[in-house]
């Protein structure tokens, strides 16, 4: 960025616009009398960036700035720049887009002021902003050099030349930003000191004493609260407890008193039973006797069964045989039928095979017979010319004539052969012509017959593919038929056996009717003999103990609850007095662990406990505890009798054969229980069911597997019915299209053809034969001309002649045989090709046949076999009927004896029921009135009880007992009691409002503290990490302004060098000094230089430091005053070398200097008022060559180009 043009209005000594255009864009000197406004220029330059200190504007106000103090009516002044912005590269931040940037400056009377940036009003800091980022800071204006700082530089010392080191390494401002920033921690350190002797000296002592009494209190106020929080907990519990208890004794008593009334209702009852069930006995009794003295129908019937069955199996294996040998058939038809259409398809190619060899072979053995008989006749021909005498029978055909008359005979039949295979072929021809067009006339008919065939076959194959895809086959089917049937078959005999068995359980049969609609049966899980399940080991050694364990309870009935045993009683209509067990309501009895573990100790091996050899369903676990839970079984009688008396055990003893010990002393049993065995016919019926059961399970997943491909079973035999009649089509359409006359004609058509490829072989080989036999005849007619003349000659070439025909008959011999063998081979293969199709037709039609006939008989059979089912079946009912009449009269006598017994037992157990629960009412009746007396006392002590009595035992509430440890919470509640007692005498109750204030003060200290102390930690740790970024910078820009210091002032001074060092024996952040050597001599002191030596070491200085960073104009002040000619001449060549790309504007009135810049600008004085004139002194850059050459040319005529004035 560098100026372009500079207008002044009002400014300083320029009261009129002053337009100062054509600026160089490197080196512009300004010049001019004393007084004449040249240093106005450069004020103006620094007034419009934006200077605010007046003394470098050389004024003491803003007033002065202004023409003549505003006196000459001119009351204000503005100054304009115009920057050329055209290098994006080098434009101000945000300024890229324009190619010029104006800058205006304007001041007024009294003190006003206005800065624009391209026209647009804007602030004095936008300004410093836009200029500062291309390293133009007019706050700290080092582009500016004045001759004041010239003399300044050469009176620094050490620390202020480091700090003309510093300022252009840029930590200078660092530095009095570090100094305020160090004040500003010793403030906040005094501060914190401050703080930490008011938190130590008044509020910390003050603070513990009150949070100690805090503490106090809240534990107290803690203890206070748990203890009635605790305590209402424990009365209020107590209270419901007590509550709940009492409703429990009313109800037990009520239920007592219910219990001993129905108890007596039921003997009653018994009483009145019993006897009902004796008459009924006997009469029974009767009824059966008669029963059983009729006729041996039921063994009939048996019989007539069991020979339904061996029939109806016997069919069934007849049935299964003839299924197997169809699917044989069929397997074998498929076979056959698929070699024939092989077979079929291979057969015409075979014929063509034979044709071919044929062809083959003839052309080769008469080319063979051809090469033997020309062997022959030059042997012939060899041994007539050596002898004279022929080998021959036919004397005349010796030598060459009779060889030339062979060769001509042989000629002649080849042509004759020819001819009429010719005639031969014609023939052929024409005949093939004519069962063609005959062919062509059939194609109607034969084309349909073929492409309906065609079509039927694709069908089949169409439907085969369905048939693979469909997901079902016959394997398939004959399987799970053969399975069904198999489980059929054992359900069947399992059921037959299952019901023989519980024929004779008919005391177990429990009949109901249902109490109420859609009444649950599984609450009625059945008799307690029903449900005890034994392993095959148990049953044969233990059941007849487990009977008499057991006893009566056996033919007990368990059903879920009481609810369902009343509605069985009331509404079921029970066809006989049962006693049933609700599970809701027993409490199975508990055999002491002890008990039993000393009895397993006393006989290893040989005691169990009873409940321990019976398995039960889950539902029935405590029916069976209830019946076999405090007895033991016992292997012999002396293992009872040590066990069941022994002082630690004393339990119910059970032997294998029966015997029952009893601890008070009794002894029964001994022999085999009135039960008669029956929990090993039960589990014998319970296996014949499972059985059942599995075969039935069997049977539903195959149905539910039939049902599930119920779809591809249909399919399938859909598209096997389909199959069968389209394979029959398919058959009747290849007999018809095999056997008509376009086939016929087709097949005559393909004959001639092979007849005329062999005639034409013929032909040709005859042509072939006969060429070569005139070919011959015309060689022994040379041959005889050139044999008189030349006889040895001619013999040995017939001798070579021989030698080689040789070779050819054994070569063509070779292939003749090999043709021969090949013609035999394709003979064989097609006699036996034809042979092999007539054996698989005759095998697809007696497959076909045998399939028939086995379906018939198979149908035949299925029929006879549902003879015979519906016959047995009606067998099988009338001997179903007559098993129930028998098994109804020993079901009744069974019931009958079971239902006595019962009545017995119950009698017996009522008596003793109805005293425990007299007893057990007195007992309850005292225990309520406790509990009256404790609940009356806690309703006086505690008036809350009012309010919050509806909450108590109220789930998720406050008094939710179901989730509270009750003894732990009442241990608690002493405990809060007792110490509240003691904590009230010592706590203050104001402490909470006491400490709220002393607490927050003492946070907002804290908080304080925390604060200056991360700022001071902060502070301290930017300084240090700054003070070392400060060094790196200091130390690199030295090293760089050093080497351009020594080469600055050896151009200046040629011959000489200058450097920057530190003084001796210090470090570079102590200061440095400058060191000089004019010639070869070092100086010790700048002292000993001239006045012009000075200055240039302080202009050499100057220079590499703004060349450090350089700015893109720099304004310079008569710097050459102290200076001579020539160094002012080297002065000007430095700017052109060293500040390339920077704009240089030097006011000077020494023509060594000014004469070196590309324009000169002079400025004169005249009428109060300053003027401008600009002259282009050598080429400029590129921007202003067209400019500059004018200017020059208008120079040399002697013109004076002025500036601008308005």
């Amino acid at each position: 960025m560098r100026i372009e043009e500079l207008i002044i209005e009002g400014f300083k000594s320029y009261p009129v616009r002053t337009s100062i255009t054509g600026w160089d864009p490197s080196f512009n000197a300004i010049t001019g009398l004393n007084g004449t406004g040249k240093s106005n220029i450069l004020d103006a330059i620094s007034f419009v960036l934006g200077i605010t200190d007046y003394k470098e504007l050389r004024a003491s106000n803003q007033q002065e700035l202004i023409y003549k103090k505003g006196a000459a009516g001119i009351l204000k002044a503005s100054v304009t720049v115009v920057f050329d912005n055209s290098d994006p590269a080098n434009s101000p931040s945000g300024y890229a887009a324009y190619k010029q940037i104006t800058i205006t400056r304007q001041i007024a009377v009294p003190n006003k002021s206005k800065y624009l940036i391209n026209g647009h009003v804007t602030q004095q800091q936008q300004i410093h902003n836009v200029l500062q980022s291309v390293q133009l800071n007019i706050n700290n204006p080092n582009f500016v050099i004045r001759q004041g700082k010239i003399t300044k530089v050469l009176n620094m010392g050490p620390r202020e030349i480091l700090g003309l080191i510093e300022e252009a390494a840029g930590t200078r401002m660092y530095e009095e930003k570090k100094e305020k920033a160090l004040r500003t921690i010793s403030k906040k350190e005094k501060k914190v000191e401050e703080i930490t002797s008011l938190l130590a000296d008044e509020i910390d002592p003050k603070l513990a004493k009150l949070r100690k009494e805090k503490e106090s209190y809240l534990a107290y106020t803690k203890a206070s609260s748990d203890a009635e929080r605790l305590g209402r907990i424990v009365a209020a519990f107590s209270y419901t407890d007590y509550k709940q208890r009492i409703v429990e004794r009313e109800a037990d008593i009520e239920n007592a008193h219910a219990k001993v009334a129905d108890m007596e209702k039921q003997k009653k009852d018994q009483l009145n039973q019993k006897k009902l069930a004796i008459a009924e006995q006997k009469e029974v009794m009767k009824r059966r006797d008669a029963e059983m003295q009729k006729d041996g129908k039921l063994k009939g019937l048996e019989e007539e069964m069991g020979q339904y069955e061996k029939e109806a199996a016997k069919v069934q294996a007849q049935v299964e045989i003839i299924e197997g040998t169809i699917k044989e058939s069929r397997a074998q038809a498929k076979d056959a039928q698929l070699a024939l259409e092989n077979l079929q398809g291979s057969l015409e190619e075979a014929r063509n095979v034979v044709a071919n060899t044929s062809v083959a072979f003839t052309s080769a053995k008469e080319a063979h017979d051809s090469a033997q008989q020309s062997l022959a006749s030059a042997e012939e021909l060899q041994q007539t010319l050596i002898t004279g005498l022929s080998s021959s029978a036919n004397k005349s055909t010796g030598g060459y004539l009779g060889g030339i008359s062979e060769a001509r005979s042989r000629a002649a039949a080849a042509g004759t052969e020819a001819e009429q295979a010719k005639v031969k072929l014609g023939m052929a021809q024409t005949e093939m012509k004519e069962k063609e067009a005959r062919a062509r006339k059939m194609e109607t008919e034969g084309q349909q017959g073929q492409q309906a065939l065609e079509k039927g076959r694709q069908e089949v194959a169409q439907l085969q593919a369905k048939l693979e895809k469909c997901g079902w086959n016959r394997q398939l089917k004959e399987d799970m038929e053969g399975r069904m049937r198999a489980a059929k078959e054992t359900m069947s005999k399992a059921r037959d056996a299952a019901d023989r068995i519980r024929a004779t359980l008919s005391s177990l049969d429990f009949s109901y009717t249902d109490p109420t609609p859609n009444f649950d049966h599984s609450s009625v899980l059945g008799y307690v003999a029903n449900l005890t399940r034994l392993t095959p080991e148990v049953a044969d050694k233990w059941s007849t103990a487990l009977e008499m364990c057991a006893g009566g309870k056996l033919y007990n009935v368990v059903v879920r609850d009481e609810r369902v045993g009343s509605l069985l009683l009331k509404q079921g209509q029970l066809r006989k007095r049962v006693t049933l067990i609700p599970l809701n309501k027993i409490s199975p009895p508990r055999a002491s662990a002890a008990a039993i573990a000393n009895a397993k100790k006393l006989a290893p091996g040989k005691v169990f406990l009873a409940i321990e050899l019976v398995q039960y369903p889950p539902e029935a676990k405590a029916a069976l505890e209830f019946v076999f839970g405090d007895t033991l079984i016992c292997e012999d009688d002396e293992t009872a009798k040590k066990v069941t008396f022994d002082n630690n055990v004393r339990m119910r003893s059970v032997t294998a054969t029966g015997s029952v010990y009893d601890p008070s002393g009794t002894l029964s049993g001994g022999s085999a229980p009135s039960s008669g065995g029956i929990l090993k016919r039960v589990q014998e019926a319970l296996a014949m069911e499972a059985q059942e059961q599995e075969a039935r399970a069997i049977v539903e997943k195959l149905r539910t597997e039939e049902d599930r491909k119920r779809g591809e079973i249909e399919s399938w035999q859909r598209l096997t019915s389909d199959l069968e009649l389209k394979t029959h089509q398919v058959g009747v359409l290849e007999a018809q299209v095999g056997g008509s006359d376009s086939a016929r004609v087709v097949r005559e058509i393909e004959e001639l053809k092979r007849n005329i490829t062999q005639l034409e072989a013929t032909i040709a080989n005859a042509k072939e034969r006969k060429k070569e036999a005139e070919a011959e005849a015309t060689k022994l007619e040379k041959d005889m001309k050139e044999f008189g003349q030349n006889k040895d000659s001619k013999l040995k070439e017939l001798k070579a002649d021989i030698v080689k025909k040789r070779a050819d008959v054994a070569k063509k011999a070779g292939k003749f045989k090999e043709l021969q063998k090949e013609h035999q081979v394709a003979q064989m293969e097609l006699e036996q090709m034809e042979t092999d199709i007539v054996k698989a037709e005759e095998e697809t039609k007696a497959a076909g046949s045998a399939i028939v006939d086995s379906e018939r008989q198979t149908k035949e059979l299925e029929a006879k076999l549902e003879k015979i089912e519906v016959a047995r079946a009606k067998v099988s009912e009338k001997l179903e009927n007559e098993r129930a009449a028998l098994k109804a009269y020993q079901s009744k006598l069974d019931q009958l004896a079971t239902t006595i017994s019962l009545h017995d037992q119950t009698i017996a157990d009522l008596d003793l029921n109805v005293k425990a629960v007299e007893h057990e009412i007195t007992g309850i009746q005292k225990e309520k009135a406790g509990l009256d007396s404790r609940v009356a006392e806690l309703v006086k002590l505690n008036t809350w009880f009012k309010d919050e009595q509806r909450k108590f035992g109220v789930e998720g509430g406050e008094y939710d007992f179901s989730r509270m440890d009750m003894r732990d919470i009442k241990e608690q509640a002493k405990k809060a009691e007792e110490l509240t007692k003691g904590m009230k005498r010592k706590v203050n109750s104001k402490v909470m409002h006491m400490i709220e204030g002393v607490e927050k003060k003492d946070k907002e200290l804290q908080e304080r503290i925390a604060m200056v102390q991360k700022d001071k930690v902060k502070i301290e740790t930017t300084i240090q990490e700054l003070d070392r970024e400060k060094m790196a910078a200091l130390e690199r820009t030295f090293v760089k302004v050093n080497e351009q210091f020594g080469q600055i002032f050896a151009e200046l001074l040629p011959s000489n060098f200058a450097k920057l060092q530190p003084p001796e024996g210090k470090e570079l952040a102590e200061g440095l000094e400058v060191k000089v050597r004019l010639g070869q001599v070092w100086k010790q002191s700048l002292t000993e230089l001239s006045g012009g030596q000075r200055s240039l070491i302080a202009l050499s200085l100057i220079m590499a430091l703004l060349q450090f960073k350089p700015a893109p104009m720099y304004i310079l002040d008569e710097i050459d005053a102290a200076l001579d000619l020539s160094h002012t001449q080297h002065i000007g060549t430095l700017f052109r070398n060293r500040f390339r790309g920077s704009q240089f504007i030097v006011v000077s009135l020494k023509e060594g200097l000014f004469t070196n810049a590309n324009v000169l600008f002079r400025t004169r004085f005249r009428d109060n008022t300053s003027i401008v004139e600009r002259t282009a002194q050598r080429s400029t850059s590129s921007m202003y060559n067209g400019q500059a050459q004018g200017e020059t040319s208008g120079r040399s005529r002697g013109a004076r180009a002025v500036a601008g004035q308005a």
